[in-house]
């Protein structure tokens, strides 16, 4: 027995150390995400709307050529991520997407940074950001959900009110949900986007089109296809790519 006590010992301090060190993992990890979501109120709250972001209400130089078609990315970070596919030609390209961004703030910013461009096609990708929501406001889900979908509803009115073509895509599915992140992750999310994407696929229309972006991604690695929970990285834009481009060509 005296012998076996040095290595129940060991054992017993490298069990507390390695408890020690994930606790203290997982608290920096806490405190970078806590420090990412005050700075993100705090911006926030000086710009609501994200009027600011994309300074000035010109059209940018490349937009000017007649020859060319108007294509605007507007939405959250995941249309601001969202480069557009450089081997189409005649079209030009510029991006309204605002991180962070809910359908509510994104739908407030058409008339300042969406109008003045005329685009003749506008891609939306939007609706996220309202859904992770709900855990923090489960009594508010109802509400969360109603409103998404009326917003959503009212950009692709004002987009087709332009003359423009909307290329309107369902809600893009979460990546793999890092350990930090699950407190404020549930399955109701996953099931609103789900509802989300079904209404928005109802909307498709004359001059609507619908991009299934939830359902080319669903099956993906997450890994392979994610750089974090709610971001594509450029393998995950490019299985988006390969669909728009089709839609695109259409188009011109």
């Amino acid at each position: 027995m005296m012998q076996k006590s040095p290595k129940i010992f060991r054992l017993v301090l490298i069990l507390s150390l390695t408890a020690l060190l994930t606790s203290v993992a997982l608290n920096v990890l806490l405190f970078i995400a806590a420090r990412h979501y005050y700075l993100l109120l705090n911006k926030t709250t000086l710009d609501p709307l994200g009027w600011d972001y994309y300074t000035g209400n010109s059209q940018p130089a490349n937009l000017t050529n007649e020859a060319t078609k108007k294509v605007v990315f507007f939405g959250d970070s995941r249309a601001e991520n969202w480069t557009f596919p450089s081997e189409i030609k005649g079209f030009s390209p510029v991006n309204r997407g605002v991180s962070g961004q809910t359908s509510t703030q994104v739908l407030g910013r058409f008339e300042k940074q969406v109008l003045p461009l005329r685009p003749q096609i506008i891609i939306v990708q939007v609706g996220i950001n309202d859904l992770k929501a709900i855990p923090l406001f489960p009594d508010r889900q109802t509400t969360i959900i109603a409103n998404c979908k009326a917003n959503i509803q009212e950009i692709v009115k004002r987009s087709r009110s332009l003359g423009a073509t909307v290329i309107l895509t369902t809600i893009i599915p979460a990546g793999e949900i890092p350990l930090e992140r699950k407190p404020f992750w549930s399955s109701d999310i996953d099931r609103a986007v789900v509802e989300i994407n079904s209404y928005i696929s109802s909307l498709q229309a004359p001059n609507v089109i619908i991009l299934d972006s939830y359902s080319l991604l669903e099956q993906k690695q997450k890994n392979n296809y994610y750089r974090d929970s709610l971001h594509l990285n450029d393998r995950g834009y490019e299985i988006l790519n390969k669909e728009l481009t089709k839609m695109l060509i259409k188009l011109k």
